[in-house]
């Protein structure tokens, strides 16, 4: 696995597939790159050599243990991106990837050519996501209850039922208080880009999750409305769409960013029966 020199680590990352631009995917909390989007990768690599960047906390990357900033994190990806290529990529985030890859695109706008950020959020001071941080950082001491309680908001409920009980309970077990978590969630409890959101100049779209119990739909529609001509779009989905609704949201990764024609300010398309709605913000 390659690694890239970034601000106080040793990046890790996975490189699939070949074409260009490079498409660049940013996990959000505890989990890194591979466990979050690889088993979507094989959706996209026939057009773009896919980049799996772990930030600080995950995955095989090494550093220094300075307090974590969304500014730090960008920069690690930033060095990926370079490490990879003199291209600049396609950027998509989820949840705490979502907010880091904002950051990039602000303060590195060379490297991106067009952003996609799901279940995101700009502010630290919503009470209802500080209040489920909170919580989900107070009791790491126990580990079942720390993994129920982040299952229990990653997914909606008709998902929850839908799955195998022993299927749910591995889900349980592997979501477990490591180090790295703790240190996502307490980036999580102060990370504020509201004023980086100016600065994007990235052709993006941001996608919000109806019934998200981790990252409220309105603070994703908050996201998309501070990012000059973004376009916006909601799936039915709980706040782990990648897992609950793949298929759905990779159809509007890729048709977002494979419009390479298209201006800042147009509507993705959306195949007919896709369970989602767009509008432009």
């Amino acid at each position: 696995m390659p690694f890239a020199a970034g601000p106080g680590a040793r990046v890790s990352y996975a490189v699939e597939g070949s074409g260009r631009p490079p498409l660049v995917f940013v996990h959000g909390t505890g989990f890194g790159a591979a466990g979050t989007f690889g088993h979507l990768v094989g959706g996209f690599t026939d057009v773009r050599t896919v980049l799996l960047p772990d930030f600080a906390g995950c995955g095989d990357t090494e550093d220094d243990g300075r307090e974590l900033t969304p500014e730090l994190l960008a920069e690690q990806i930033a060095a990926v991106i370079e490490a990879a290529g003199d291209d600049p990529a396609d950027v998509v985030g989820f949840s705490l990837g979502s907010v880091v890859a904002a950051a990039l695109a602000a303060l590195r706008p060379e490297l991106v050519r067009s952003l996609v950020l799901t279940a995101g959020w700009s502010r630290p001071d919503d009470a209802y996501l500080r209040n489920h941080m909170t919580v989900w950082r107070a009791v790491h001491g126990n580990a079942e209850l720390f993994g129920r309680f982040g299952t229990l908001t990653a997914f909606s409920r008709d998902h929850l039922n839908a799955l195998d009980r022993d299927v749910l309970e591995a889900s349980i077990r592997g979501n477990g208080p490591t180090e790295g978590a703790l240190r996502h969630i307490d980036l999580n409890l102060r990370a504020d880009i509201r004023p980086l959101l100016p600065r994007i100049t990235a052709r993006t779209l941001v996608i919000g999750c109806t019934q998200d119990a981790t990252v409220p739909v309105g603070l994703s529609r908050e996201l998309a409305d501070a990012i000059a001509g973004s376009t916006y779009a909601e799936i039915d989905s709980g706040h782990v769409v990648v897992h609950e609704q793949g298929a759905a949201w990779s159809r509007l990764v890729r048709d977002f960013v494979l419009q390479e024609g298209r201006s800042r300010t147009s509507t993705p398309l959306l195949a007919p029966g896709d369970d989602a709605r767009s509008r432009q913000a």
